[in-house]
């Protein structure tokens, strides 16, 4: 049986996990909270300690946490997997970095042997779960030769971008750009539906089948309908990612009016106390208007 390392088991890392399964690959897991491994090992697979343990026991590592920080720690911190890997291993990034952080992990890694694959995720964890997530890869011919299987296993799509690291990042980085100004934009439209009085199930109903609407209008204020913000994606997720975005603009003097404006209204949020909180909730920044159990500045 064909074996790989997950590191990370949060919303979509334990999807990935799931779908890796399903599809007849021994997973080997890791994760920071306890339990979360030894749950996961209950229904098929084995659950180590540490990345070190997994990256002694697997060919192919794949690394799903939140930021760069994390992903060093995973390779470089106590017991991390770099120390372990096999010459010859892959590891295979899904975070969203900084692109240039990104190009720079690959020449580290390649230093000592191991290849790499740049590789953000997206479509949430419903789609990792299902198998349908989306891809955005770059990494040279060797690390393709010996990861991509994986890859084609863990998603519906995957892109391949081009023959080296840092592709992958900056594609994902514009998606979440489009993301986070679509989320900021439909809080804002849902808001002053309210605030003028229009029933919000109404107005739902309206926009999603007229031309107003987004993937992301549809999505998440399905959340704000519900009450519900439970954080499948955080409003800190975008405060990090729109970072990433205008960083990666500004190195090149590059003008993001839209990005910059969702920044700060996700960081508004953030610093009102909802910065664990879904993403939707970048919504209760808006003054004077209800909405059903939330609380508002």
């Amino acid at each position: 049986m064909n074996t790989v390392g997950l590191i990370g088991l949060g919303a979509m890392g334990l999807g990935i996990a799931q779908t890796l399964r399903s599809n007849g690959y021994e997973v080997h897991v890791c994760d920071v909270r306890p339990g979360a491994a030894a749950a996961f090992a209950e229904g098929g697979g084995v659950a180590h300690a540490t990345p070190a343990d997994v990256g002694a026991a697997c060919d192919v590592v794949v690394s799903v946490v939140v930021n760069a920080a994390q992903t060093e720690a995973v390779l470089y911190g106590e017991h991390g997997a770099a120390a372990t890997m096999r010459a010859g291993s892959t590891f295979v990034m899904c975070s969203t970095v900084d692109p240039n952080w990104s190009v720079a992990l690959e020449q580290r890694l390649n230093a000592t042997g191991l290849h790499y694959i740049d590789a953000p995720i997206s479509g949430g964890a419903a789609k990792a779960a299902s198998g349908q997530m989306t891809v955005m890869s770059a990494a040279r011919p060797e690390a393709y030769a010996r990861a991509g299987a994986v890859l084609d296993a863990m998603a519906g799509k995957v892109y391949r971008l081009g023959d080296s690291a840092g592709a992958g990042s900056k594609v994902k980085i514009i998606n979440q750009l489009l993301a986070g100004v679509h989320i900021a934009a439909a809080a804002e439209a849902m808001a002053l539906g309210l605030r003028e009085g229009v029933d919000a199930a109404a107005l739902y109903e309206v926009i999603t089948h007229s031309a107003g609407n987004s993937w992301m209008f549809e999505n998440r204020m399905a959340h704000v309908l519900a009450a519900d913000y439970t954080p499948l994606s955080a409003v800190d997720i975008f405060v990090k990612d729109l970072g990433l975005v205008l960083d990666t603009a500004r190195a090149s003097k590059f003008p993001l009016p839209l990005a910059s404006t969702a920044h700060q209204m996700f960081m508004q949020a953030s610093t009102a106390g909802f910065a664990k909180e879904d993403d939707s909730a970048v919504i209760k920044i808006f003054p004077g208007i209800t909405l059903p159990g939330a609380k508002t500045q």
